[in-house]
């Protein structure tokens, strides 16, 4: 996945001019957001750290009458993520900021890919850094931002590394947040979870899932993956 560009069934993510591209698990996170939220049509969603602006294509295709916002803080990415929205044709607007100087309405849905890692090494490319490492959004800053954009009846989604499941639960909870949804992600049975997959709210849900999905077993798609994917992937 790392060419110029990657090409959905309905849309294509131009992605010269991001540091970070196309990938499965990022896929699998929108695809997997879109199928719980898209029965509650959320009017509005907030896309916090776009980069190419795939999550907020894949939530679009499943919910085009969203007005979506997508932030990004590099001028650079957002530029291109603007591309490839506007080739579409849906409702989503990016904006070249922050998310903490960001103020808009309040949102009924938030989705987030932030930056994942805290303390892992650091490349010299100052663009990949920013969009991977969290001293440019920490975990911390990203939950109280959403604490404030988000309705009181809305949800938040957050894709992180399984290692910072711990500290991402603990932050919830301190932010009142509970889980709606919750899925471990392994690259195959034999692998150790690599990716976990949150919806939270804070409406007093009881009612909370937890799975676990593999991405390959067999070197193919497993059927869980393909159901997610199969309206987006070209040869699913």
């Amino acid at each position: 996945m790392s060419n110029n560009y990657f090409s959905f069934k309905q849309f294509t993510v131009q992605q010269s001019d991001c540091a970070l591209k196309v990938c499965t698990d990022a896929c699998l996170f929108g695809a997997w957001v879109a199928a719980h939220v898209k029965d509650d049509a959320p009017a509005n969603i907030l896309d916090i750290g776009t980069g190419t602006g795939l999550l907020s294509l894949l939530l679009a295709q499943k919910i085009p009458a969203a007005q979506i916002d997508a932030v990004e803080i590099d001028a650079t990415a957002a530029a291109q993520a603007a591309s490839n929205a506007l080739a579409t044709g849906w409702n989503i607007k990016v904006h070249n900021t922050a998310i903490e100087n960001f103020s808009s309405i309040k949102y009924q849905h938030i989705i987030s890919n932030p930056p994942f890692f805290s303390n892992d090494l650091k490349s010299d490319d100052a663009l990949r850094n920013t969009a991977m490492h969290s001293t440019t959004l920490t975990l911390q800053t990203l939950f109280t931002c959403v604490d404030d954009l988000l309705e009181p009846t809305g949800s938040f989604s957050v894709l992180l590394p399984f290692a910072r499941v711990s500290e991402v639960e603990a932050l919830a909870g301190a932010h009142s947040f509970v889980v709606m949804h919750k899925a471990v992600v392994q690259q195959t049975p034999n692998h150790a979870p690599f990716r976990v997959m949150y919806i939270f709210g804070k409406s007093g849900f009881i009612n909370a899932t937890e799975t676990s999905i593999v991405i390959k077993e067999n070197e193919q798609y497993t059927a869980t993956f393909i159901s997610y994917l199969k309206d987006y992937y070209l040869y699913l």
